[in-house]
């Protein structure tokens, strides 16, 4: 039997619900047939946006939405996405397949996605290949309430009201794809496009946040806080899980052996010490101010799935991406004093997605589940909370059985998330509660084999179930079955 504990009495502080934030780019199936089908499409769709995956998404409380990319974002060009659509650009996607970008889908229509959904919009501004003067008129364009030639502008393309939106990233991997920049460069490059990026109004709040750091590259995040810290509100952070370290060969989603499903949660708990290393960075570099750390891509990444274009990243989703998924949320639950934001990439149809589509067709997938077994942990007080864990694993490939995360939300009630990372055997789980008094107690499970995944053919394959708990006098009894991950609610 695993004990694990739960103390009411000390908390790191609020988790914010972006946290449970998602990614959008213009990348393979994500926007078109994934997101937006046009207004013409015999699919169901309002405004365009497909009614089916809209449909779903809300369901799991989608708090912010990031876009357009990527590295999308750094060759995109705003003005190309807005007016008549049968007047604007088409260009090419470089970045993502080659492919023809006709610019159906731009800034309104991914206000009325935001619309539709009920989150808040993270737009990523074009640092790489634009301009100050196009980054500034995109946010008067969006957030200028009173007279102006952008205000003017958006009136006659049939939005009066400013969208008044708030997360403004100032480019995306600048070390990368958004312009291959040294950090000293990109650090003044920041401070100059902040400087620009104004609020409209009194009570407009707007969020600048810096393109930081790949995986633990601590002298980009330090540069950045040094030179443009004054300058912003959060810095950013990507991170994926690989199997192998070859990007040319990463690895399958759904064929891997036992030794590469424990490599890729080994790699995936190690966001714990990149998180912990660069908000050291934040900390000691904010001054008086406090400065968030954004993880605004992070998720599995493996080889796309045989026969589809090499461009598009489309791959399967797993029971292993559902533990990705669960051990991650679990450490930015835990860090919620330091981060302020993360995103899944992403949302539909590339890299670990929350949804697959093919023609009319849906699958919700396993990392899906996992966000609507966590979503009662936005807003909530986090609370501390350990296991005693056995290590088990592969050869060296050696991991902590057991991983947990929990909260209280303003209704009283305790969500514990715990995730069993063993992938033959159940662990039992003696909960002890410090600080709060058990009343009933619900649970969920959602679990399988490694490999098990939802395709249009067996969309229900995995999916939450009830999980039996049994009271004690410190709190509850559960079996926790191997490979799963499962929420349990405690009443007041």
């Amino acid at each position: 039997m695993s004990y694990l504990f739960v103390n009411a009495n000390r908390s790191a502080g609020t988790i914010n619900k972006n946290i449970y934030g998602q990614f959008s780019e213009h990348l393979g199936r994500c926007i078109y047939g994934g997101l937006y089908v046009g207004e013409d499409s015999p699919i169901p769709n309002k405004n365009g946006l497909r009614t089916d995956v809209v449909d779903a998404l809300k369901a799991i409380r989608v708090p912010v939405l990031r876009w357009p990319g990527g590295c999308f974002a750094d060759t995109y060009h705003w003005q190309d996405g807005i007016g008549p659509k049968e007047q604007r650009k088409t260009i090419v996607n470089t970045n993502w397949g080659g492919v023809t970008e006709d610019n159906s889908f731009g800034t309104h229509e991914f206000m009325e996605l935001c619309g539709q959904l009920g989150c808040e919009a993270y737009f990523s501004g074009n640092v790489g290949s634009g301009t100050v003067q196009e980054f500034s008129d995109w946010v008067e364009y969006c957030n200028m309430g009173g007279v102006s030639p952008m205000a003017d502008l958006r009136r006659k393309n049939g939005r009066e009201q400013p969208w008044n939106v708030k997360f403004w990233g100032i480019g995306n991997e600048a070390w990368g794809c958004g312009g291959s920049m040294r950090p000293e460069y990109y650090a003044d490059l920041c401070r100059q496009y902040a400087t620009y990026l104004r609020t409209y109004a009194p009570d407009q709040k707007m969020v600048k946040i810096a393109s930081g750091a790949n995986s633990d590259d601590y002298n980009w995040t330090k540069t950045v806080m040094e030179r443009a810290g004054g300058w912003v509100d959060a810095v950013s952070l990507h991170y994926y899980t690989l199997p192998h370290d070859d990007w040319q060969h990463k690895g399958s989603a759904l064929d891997f052996t036992r030794a590469e499903y424990y490599t890729t949660l080994r790699k995936a708990l190690r966001m714990d010490e990149l998180v912990e290393n660069h908000s050291r960075i934040l900390r000691q570099y904010q001054g008086s101010r406090t400065v968030g750390l954004i993880v605004d891509e992070w998720g599995t990444w493996y080889d796309v799935e045989p026969g589809t274009n090499p461009g598009f990243l489309y791959q399967q989703n797993t029971m292993r991406d559902a533990l990705v998924a669960a051990v991650s949320l679990n450490i930015f639950n835990n860090h919620c004093d330091t981060v302020c934001m993360a995103n899944i990439a992403q949302m539909v149809n590339v890299l670990q997605a929350m949804i697959l589509t093919e023609g009319e067709r849906m699958v919700l997938t396993p990392t899906y589940h996992v966000f609507t077994l966590y979503k009662d942990h936005q807003n909530a007080r986090q609370l501390e909370s350990y296991v005693g864990a056995a290590l088990v694993g592969e050869g060296e490939e050696q991991v902590p059985d057991l991983h947990v995360s929990a909260s209280q939300g303003a209704d009283g009630a305790i969500l514990i998330t715990a995730a069993n990372l063993d992938d033959a055997a159940s662990r039992t789980v003696h909960v002890v509660l410090e600080g709060a008094k058990a009343g009933a107690v619900t649970a969920r499970v959602l679990s399988g084999a490694a490999n098990a995944a939802n395709d249009f053919d067996h969309p229900g394959r995995v999916a939450p179930r009830a999980l039996a708990v049994t009271p004690t006098a410190e709190g509850f009894d559960a079996v926790l079955p191997a490979c799963a991950v499962a929420a349990f609610r405690v009443e007041p």
